[in-house]
C-alpha cells in the first residue's frame, strides 16, 4: 500500500461566487486528487454559501495537485463551471514533517504568502492546535472566473497501516 495517509479538507464557505441563474447560483464544490473526487452539497439560490462539509482523501504523493472546482448545479442543462484553484498541501506537509514537540496551543508554525505558485487569497497559517496535530486555514481565489473564493481548513490523518509522513 503506497497511501501516506489521509487529509481532511473542510470545505467552509464560498465567498462572492459568480452568478450563474438569473439572480443567484446553486454551488457545490468537487476536490479532485488521483482518481478520487468528492463533492460537497449544493447550496440553493446562493453567492455566499456555508457547506462546513468534511471531504477526506487518501494521499499516495503530496507533489501530486489536489484540485477545487466549483460548479452550478442545473436541473435540466450541465452544470456550470464557477471557477477551480489549484490547493497547494506542500508547506502544510513541510509543517507536519518538522517533528515539533508539544506547542502552546493556537502558535502559527508557518505563515504563507499568496504568490503566482498558489492560489491564496489572503495570507494563510499552519496552526498548532495540541496534542501532535497541526490545521491550515486557507482563503482560495478561483481562477478561470472574474471573481469568487471558497474557504477551507485542511488537517493531517494518520490512518494504521499506512506509510505516514515520515521523510
Amino acid at each position: 500500500m503506497n497511501t501516506l495517509g489521509a487529509l481532511k479538507i473542510t470545505v467552509k464557505r464560498g465567498i462572492d461566487l459568480k452568478v450563474c441563474d438569473a439572480f443567484s447560483s446553486d454551488p457545490y464544490v468537487v476536490i479532485s486528487y488521483a482518481s478520487q473526487k468528492l463533492k460537497t452539497r449544493v447550496i440553493q439560490k446562493n453567492c455566499n454559501p456555508v457547506w462546513n462539509d468534511v471531504l477526506s482523501i487518501s494521499l499516495t504523493d503530496i507533489n501530486m495537485p489536489i484540485k477545487l472546482t466549483v460548479f452550478d448545479k442545473d436541473t435540466f442543462t450541465k452544470d456550470d463551471k464557477m471557477g477551480d484553484a489549484s490547493i497547494d498541501i506542500r508547506p502544510y506537509i513541510e509543517c507536519l514533517q518538522m517533528g515539533l514537540g508539544e506547542l502552546p496551543i493556537g502558535t502559527a508554525v508557518k505563515k504563507i504568502q499568496p504568490d503566482v505558485l498558489n492560489c491564496l487569497a489572503d495570507e494563510s497559517k499552519v496552526v498548532w492546535v495540541g496534542k501532535g496535530k497541526m490545521i491550515q486555514d486557507m482563503i482560495l481565489k478561483l481562477q478561470n472566473v472574474d471573481k469568487g473564493k471558497v474557504q477551507i481548513q485542511l488537517e493531517w490523518l494518520d490512518l494504521p497501516g499506512c506509510r505516514g509522513l515520515k521523510t
